[in-house]
């Protein structure tokens, strides 16, 4: 595999820890900024909705750039976003600049997985993409955790400055190592648009979006979850966070087999055990040994969805995988932002946070009965379009 394709596993790996390390810094941020954690979580919200809203006008903007070069300018945008949040006197401020970093986001996974795929022959086009990729599931493995254990042993902010200096390093790899583009600018944007007409490809990215909304309804209030209800020390967090990115791992890798076996299925049965394991988490998670295993549990399940989603989504939109890729990312921070809504609710409501996993198996079965809808209800049409 071309050593560019370790540069965007590494662009990648900073994009993801920036996006999921708040998460575990909550209580942290929330404590510095004099701000409530539903406000905090806020943070996550303004971020996902960024992605959501700026992929495709990022993608619309890029258009007219050569690949290497869009690449290089979303990336300049990782790295103010995350310097601004180093150095956020407030709450606002850092809302701010993590909007400017969520600029970057789903335009780079758009575009990279392009740029992967062109850089190795026809026959290892998914190994590049799958290893590209890989950066963001390292993210949670070791970034999340490692970010977090650095924030709460120096400061929230040195985490931004340690992920600052890894977008910096990326970046002049891009530089030194991407090849230059042999192809012209990407093609017109106008004549992906054209092909977004299939009614089901947007079925799919509603898919997307309560997968997402499922997930991050819990993810996002882990930290503070952890530490009032379970009990867990700031240290045993970091744990658990590695834990749990133990087991997106593992659910990835689960979730590619499943996709290949019948992808309408798959993703019925996986929200189904989101659904549980969130719900079984409400009566495990004042005890710490079972509450650890059901997050890994949860986390297995979760990321196993992921494979199946995107192979879904392309499958229907087959005729614009840019923009497609790219709508993906955004309909995925769509879900990221509507499940910490969900939970800051929740949380505002008065009810304990030991609730909000029953908020999160709310919204997996309404994520299952749109996998019916989508998947289920016309598994002819989906067969040929998804390639079940």
């Amino acid at each position: 595999m071309p050593l560019a394709l370790l540069v965007l596993a590494l662009s990648s790996f900073a994009i993801g820890t920036t996006e999921f390390v708040i998460m575990g810094l909550l209580p942290e941020v929330a404590a510095d900024l004099s701000v409530t954690i539903p406000e905090a979580g806020w943070l996550v919200t303004g971020y996902a909705l960024a992605v959501a809203f700026g992929a495709p006008v990022m993608a619309v903007s890029t258009a007219t750039l050569k690949r290497r070069s869009a690449l290089i300018m979303l990336m300049a945008f990782f790295i103010a976003g995350n310097l601004l949040c180093a150095i956020a006197p407030n709450y606002w401020v850092l809302m701010i600049a993590r909007i400017v970093t969520a600029l970057c986001h789903g335009a780079f996974f758009g575009i990279g997985s392009v740029v992967a795929a062109n850089l190795v022959s026809e026959d290892r086009k998914a190994r590049a993409v799958a290893l590209m990729f890989t950066g963001l599931t390292l993210a949670n493995v070791l970034g999340v955790p490692l970010g977090t254990a650095i924030g709460q042993a120096f400061g929230w902010r040195f985490t931004f400055w340690v992920v600052t200096a890894i977008g910096i390093v990326t970046i002049a790899g891009l530089i030194a190592i991407l090849p230059k583009d042999k192809q012209e600018a990407q093609s017109s944007i106008l004549l992906e648009i054209a092909a977004l007409r299939n009614i089901r490809l947007w079925m799919a990215l509603s898919v997307t979006v309560f997968f997402a909304a499922s997930m991050f309804t819990l993810f996002t209030y882990i930290a503070p979850l952890l530490r009032d209800i379970t009990g867990v020390s700031p240290e045993g967090v970091t744990w658990t966070l590695f834990l749990i990115g133990v087991g997106l791992t593992a659910g990835n890798l689960i979730g590619g087999k499943l996709a290949d076996w019948r992808l309408g299925t798959a993703l019925a049965a996986i929200f189904a055990a989101i659904a549980l394991t969130s719900a079984i988490f409400f009566y495990t998670s004042r005890f710490v040994v079972p509450a650890e295993i059901t997050l890994f549990l949860w986390a297995a399940a979760t990321f196993a969805a992921v494979p199946a989603l995107q192979v879904g989504v392309v499958g229907f939109g087959k005729d614009a995988p840019n923009l497609v890729s790219t709508i993906n990312i955004g309909a995925f921070n769509t879900g990221n932002a509507l499940g910490a809504w969900v939970g800051g609710v929740v949380i505002d409501a008065g009810f304990n946070l030991d609730r909000v996993p029953l908020a999160a198996a709310g919204m997996a079965l309404i994520g299952l009965a749109a996998t019916v809808l989508t998947y289920l209800s016309g598994r002819a049409q989906t067969a040929a379009a998804a390639g079940e």
